[in-house]
């Protein structure tokens, strides 16, 4: 069920075929074992969002596939979850960058309240098989995500990180948004990621919109 907020920009594409495909799809793929994040937090991100308040979107690629990580926001895992690789990268980047402690965990909730999108482009993943619902239909969903974000008056800023999401660059008007783009923060290209100062870029960009820029503290869960 989509969150109320979203409803009215996005309600059309739950009626559609491919929607109606991909949801045989996934109900079919929980009915032969695990998927991830479970059925009530698959649309977590827009939940904890809500699409007017959204001013920042981060875009990931497909949900952690390890049992308890996902929780329906991109890099994000629950509070008690080992910090995934990326998610550390990404915290290394924004000590180098902010001079903000890394905390001991991985919950990044905290920032969604404050308008950041944590969106990944493929909302659910079968246990243990990255990228096992990939080119099934969730890609459409979330291209039209990006584009309702990318259509309202109040500008926004698009974080675009890997040649995956670079991608979408497509569906922004670039006139009217500010796009933070680069390397992605997985250990594969995190050399690259290193030194590119994003959180910088955001709320620079951020606050030359008028908004309020992001505090990216993660408190400590022993605080």
């Amino acid at each position: 069920m989509l969150p109320g907020s979203w409803q009215g920009v996005l309600g059309e594409e739950l009626e559609k075929p491919y929607f109606k495909e991909l949801t045989e799809f996934v109900g079919e793929e929980r009915a032969r074992g695990p998927v991830y994040p479970p059925r009530e937090e698959v649309f977590a991100a827009l939940d904890a969002t809500p699409y007017e308040q959204v001013k920042v979107l981060i875009l990931g690629q497909d949900p952690y596939h390890g049992e308890g990580q996902g929780h329906g926001l991109c890099f994000s895992v629950r509070p008690g979850v080992k910090t995934p690789p990326s998610l550390r990268n990404i915290y290394k980047e924004l000590h180098d960058d902010l001079g903000i402690p890394v905390p001991d965990n991985g919950y990044l909730m905290p920032w969604a309240r404050q308008g950041v999108l944590l969106l990944n482009a493929v909302l659910t993943v079968r246990a243990g098989e990255a990228n096992s619902h990939k080119n099934k239909g969730w890609e459409t969903f979330t291209d039209a995500v990006i584009r309702a974000v990318a259509a309202r008056p109040d500008p926004a800023v698009f974080v675009l990180w890997g040649n995956y999401a670079k991608k979408k660059l497509r569906l922004i008007d670039t006139d009217r948004h500010a796009v933070v783009q680069g390397a992605h923060p997985s250990p594969l290209s995190a050399m690259k990621f290193f030194g590119s100062r994003p959180f910088t870029q955001i709320n620079e960009a951020v606050a030359a919109q008028g908004h309020t820029p992001v505090d990216w503290r993660i408190a400590n869960l022993s605080e």
